[in-house]
């Protein structure tokens, strides 16, 4: 078998289940010889058709929408998720109090802001406030701005007192009326009592931008609508964007997110844009009104999606660009091959059926297709697929060696695929798993909390001359994330990605920590799965030497004998008693090995013992599989170490090809049509490997 760029010198080493001695060929000649399709929950190949589900959904949208914004004018507006939003979207303020009336105006008409302020004030308080209330409000409003004016270093130790508001749902509409009418104005609420103070934000904000730009960022702040974008005006100045993407990060990063987007302006001259929008946030699920509920249907969008010879997530930044979105919007079951022809499910949120479709013709030409486009409800989940199945044409079959040539090739592999059958092949997990580089490292980098190291484990070039390994040795050599940056090609992602982190905050120990933290996800713990994939594998290989094909005392096994492969409890596992083994209760079908995490346990038997040595030689001894900086959080899971390919079928073709002079002419090529299906997480190499009896 061809040896992939991928490689690691660890999976070079891996035990076979079978003795037949196997064959030789290459995989991946071209992409069209490795053809990968997603097989869903429900048993189906995503190309399947479904058009007459999408051709519905893209009919009904509309419909949807216009019910949805029905059903909200109807909404009686409270006031429990406001003043949540409230306390969490704006904590940490101080509670100085001082008399204000007691403080001298200068240099500024404070008669002129008031009538200002009334004028913003009169149509929306008038119902909630009575006169001397909302003239109190106005007066105070216009003390604050008058004094920010004058640079009056007391602003802060403000704070005025609206009532006592014991109706939660009249507490709401004042709440969201005054700080829609002063954007500059903070409210809170103290048990029943509502109070006013200077919003410091908007002030220090006012500094980077105009006061109405600042108005209008607090006004889509308070607002909080799901799937609203603010856009700051366009900026030719890379400094000054830099210093608001940090005060947006600084301030509101658990609760925003921010992207440039470059333009032209009508002189020709570069600008970009700050576009800002809502994070998902964490928890909201479990207290979702009705509407929320609605509204989820509308904002995602399930598609199958096509691509040849590129990586998933380069599929998903060249989408995410041409969509104006974030990376991040994006989710799908499994990461697919690079060198290959795949088709899987994906889902986007905050993007509509219609807009999907309009970017088909521009992704056609980097290779990608998209189809099946339709509404649905929530995202997709990794490993939320029943398998994959595999059409792979294995070309230049032939013997392991010459001496080897006068048996019948046919009947090798006829024995192998019946071994593999039958017997099946130990579950490592394959090249994909690992990406290139030095992947599993960086993984324990960051378990470890060595966050420099880490990055420079991914700035480390491989030997080629090409663009990509040049950027990172300018990177190493010179600390110089933008120039870095500059050299850095497009597709690669994460690096860019990290880049622009580092160039934001700096090369220090928060910048690499923003850095790793700038990367969405899914991205993140691939390395960190990386490197427990590795000790999954070799634990595999130990384990299988150790004991060989028989459950013995002290394996762990599934309670319920289910054989998915998604994260399970540690109470859902058996440890196999002295008496079961010899009673031959279980099969080596039914063992699994622990993923390392903080929920899991491990084998009673020697297997345990080299898991705790495993990972005391590599530094964890007592890592809690948790990285509170990066959001990583590892519970481990258990993962069968033996599976069988299924609906597996062969055929061996001639090869149609034009003879050169220097060819055998008797000894025509060959090449073997494979197609099989394998359980969601089971790799297709690695069942290649067992039956070609290769090195990967």
């Amino acid at each position: 078998m061809e040896k992939e760029e991928s490689t690691f010198e660890f999976l070079d080493h891996l035990c076979y289940v079978s003795e037949h001695i196997g064959f030789f060929g290459s995989i991946k000649n071209t992409c069209a010889d490795f053809v990968v399709t997603e097989i869903d929950l429900s048993g189906r190949l995503v190309t399947e058709a479904y058009h007459r589900e999408a051709e519905d959904a893209i009919i009904n949208t509309n419909d949807k929408k216009k019910a949805h914004q029905e059903q909200l004018k109807k909404q009686p507006v409270t006031s429990k998720d406001i003043d949540h939003e409230v306390h969490a979207g704006f904590s940490g303020y101080v509670n100085i109090m001082s008399d204000a009336s007691s403080e001298e105006i200068k240099d500024f008409s404070v008669e002129e802001l008031i009538q200002e302020c009334d004028a913003d004030s009169c149509n929306l308080l008038n119902p909630l406030l009575d006169a001397a209330m909302q003239k109190s409000l106005n007066q105070f409003a216009a003390l604050i701005k008058s004094r920010w004016k004058s640079q009056t270093s007391e602003d802060y130790q403000q704070e005025l007192s609206l009532g006592l508001f014991p109706d939660k749902n009249e507490r709401a509409k004042i709440h969201s009326v005054v700080r829609q009418t002063f954007p500059f104005l903070l409210t809170i609420t103290k048990s029943t009592e509502l109070l006013v103070k200077p919003n410091l934000d908007y002030k220090e904000l006012c500094q980077l931008t105009s006061e109405e730009e600042a108005d209008e960022f607090f006004t889509f702040l308070d607002a909080k609508v799901e799937n609203s974008r603010f856009t700051f005006h366009p900026d030719a100045c890379k400094e000054h964007r830099t210093s608001v993407h940090h005060f947006v990060s600084k301030k509101f990063g658990k609760l925003l997110e921010t992207k440039s987007f470059s333009e032209k302006d009508p002189n020709g001259q570069q600008k970009a844009a700050i576009t800002v929008r809502f994070r998902d946030r964490a928890g909201t699920s479990r207290k979702r009104h009705r509407t929320e509920d609605i509204d989820k249907h509308s904002v995602y969008t399930a598609f199958s999606l096509t691509k040849e010879n590129l990586e998933t997530m380069e599929a998903i930044s060249c989408m995410s660009s041409l969509l104006g979105i974030l990376p991040s919007d994006f989710s799908y079951a499994g990461i697919k091959d690079k060198k290959a022809v795949t088709h899987q499910a994906m889902v986007v949120k905050k993007v509509t059926p219609e807009s999907l479709q309009q970017i088909g013709s521009s992704i056609e030409r980097k290779g990608m297709k998209l189809y099946n486009i339709r509404s649905t409800n929530q995202h997709l989940r990794l490993g939320q697929l029943t398998g994959n199945h595999f059409s792979i044409a294995v070309r230049d079959v032939k013997h392991h060696s010459d001496d080897d040539a006068s048996a019948d090739i046919e009947k090798r592999i006829e024995e192998a695929i019946c071994n593999v059958k039958m017997k099946g092949f130990i579950n490592y997990y394959g090249p994909q798993r690992f990406g290139k580089g030095h992947s599993h490292e960086i993984g324990l980098a960051l378990l470890k909390d060595e966050m420099e190291k880490a990055v420079k484990l991914l700035f480390t070039p491989g030997d080629t001359e090409d663009a990509v390994n040049k950027a990172k040795q300018y990177f190493l050599q010179t600390g110089d994330p933008k120039g870095s940056l500059t050299l850095m090609p497009d597709y690669k992602v994460r690096e860019r990605m990290l880049l622009r982190a580092l160039n934001r905050y700096g090369m220090n120990e928060e910048g690499f920590v923003r850095g790793w933290f700038s990367i969405p996800h899914s991205m993140r713990i691939f390395y960190t799965h990386a490197y427990c994939s590795k000790v999954w594998n070799e634990a595999a290989s130990y384990r299988f030497l150790s004991y060989g094909s028989k459950a013995v005392e002290g394996d762990l096994v599934l309670c319920d004998q289910r054989t998915d492969e998604k994260t399970l409890l540690s109470d859902r596992v058996h440890v196999v008693t002295a008496a079961e083994e010899n009673e031959n209760v279980y099969t080596i079908k039914q063992v699994v090995l622990p993923m390392p995490g903080h929920s899991i346990k491990y084998p009673t038997n020697k297997v345990g013992q080299w898991y705790r040595e495993a990972l005391a030689r590599d530094g964890l001894q007592t890592c809690q599989f948790r990285i509170g900086s990066l959001q990583l959080n590892l519970p481990g899971c258990y993962r069968h170490i033996l599976k069988h390919p299924h609906k597996l079928s062969y055929a061996l073709h001639q090869e149609k090809e034009n003879k050169t002079e220097n060819e055998d002419q008797d000894s025509p090529k060959q090449f073997l049509k494979l197609t099989f299906e394998l359980d969601s997480s089971c790799y297709a190499t690695v069942c290649l490997k067992e039956i070609m009896k290769c090195k990967f």
